[in-house]
């Protein structure tokens, strides 16, 4: 089966249940090429996979034009494909030393500029602000987020790693709904379970994506004795349904009400292919309460 739509209600539109991420993009053992780009690409939509998270900052601002000028080789490709792309971190360089976060209305602007000329498209399907801001003023940001919106070149604003009261203090200026609230999440982080995050998103009736969903590969190469124990669990589920550990877990997130959307890390057009068959082992209450048991050290209370 392939990997199915997502709905976000409030939006009239939807996503892959699994997202393919530009993170590590420029890591590929096997090159950076349009034409290693797009075999990845191809993978993907073969498997139902039309959504891709990138950042501006990924690859040291490189990943985005890596990215379009793989798309600039099959330009057809581009309207079968939706974009999401991140802003507001900045890195020191030759105009300042310090590394910080700006959410002033020039700079998303300035941002989603670069990002359009860099991926080649003529608009971004979604734009998050990348970490919360302290210095964030969200009366200018939701103005500058409906400008740009009414200009045609986003279509949803939404943000990242934000705590609940930061999406709500956005969220109670900005006319529009938030698209989502990208979040790490993972066996071995498992704070959003309990700290307001999912149950925010299921109130707002949005879906957090959730970014290293294998805990930086952890799940394939366990270190501490908290990653053995949980890596030795899903083993044993893996086994009793007859599939693979990743896929055991990619099925893990699919539990939780609040339609949790992974994004994929991996350049490895299998490890991509073997993500997108969890659909088919589903995971009973009792299992996905286990490996959280696992994960955590201890059971629920």
């Amino acid at each position: 089966m392939k990997v199915p739509q997502i709905e976000f209600p409030k939006h009239k539109f939807s996503i892959s249940r699994l997202v393919y991420g530009i993170w590590r993009l420029h890591e590929d053992k096997e090159g950076n090429s349009p034409e290693r780009i797009l075999k990845k690409i191809e993978t993907c939509l073969s498997l139902g996979i039309d959504t891709f998270d990138h950042a501006d900052i990924y690859g040291d601002f490189e990943n985005e034009e890596l990215f379009g000028n793989a798309l600039s080789k099959n330009t057809s490709i581009k309207s079968k494909i939706k974009i999401i792309t991140k802003c507001g971190i900045q890195v020191p360089g030759s105009k300042f030393s310090t590394k910080h976060y700006n959410t002033s209305k020039e700079h998303i602007r300035y941002s989603v500029e670069r990002s359009l000329r860099k991926l080649q498209v003529d608009h971004l399907d979604v734009v998050l602000i990348h970490r919360p801001d302290p210095l964030m003023d969200p009366y200018e940001l939701a103005e500058i987020f409906e400008t740009l919106i009414r200009e045609g070149k986003v279509n949803h604003f939404g943000v990242s790693n934000f705590t609940p009261s930061q999406f709500q203090m956005l969220q109670a200026v900005y006319k529009k709904p938030l698209f989502t609230n990208q979040v790490e999440f993972h066996p071995f982080h498992t704070e959003s379970l309990f700290d307001g995050t999912f149950d925010q998103a299921l109130e707002h009736k949005t879906h957090p994506m959730i970014w290293s969903p294998t805990g930086g590969g952890r799940i394939f190469s366990p270190k501490s004795e908290r990653e053995v124990a949980t890596v030795s669990k899903l083993k044993e589920i893996a086994k009793e349904h007859g599939c693979s550990v990743d896929q055991v877990l990619y099925s893990w997130f699919l539990n939780h009400p609040a339609g949790l959307v992974p994004i994929l890390g991996t350049n490895d057009p299998e490890r991509i292919q073997s993500a997108a068959e969890c659909f088919s082992y589903p995971l009973t209450r009792v299992e996905w309460f286990s490996i959280l048991e696992a994960a955590r050290g201890k059971e629920v209370a």
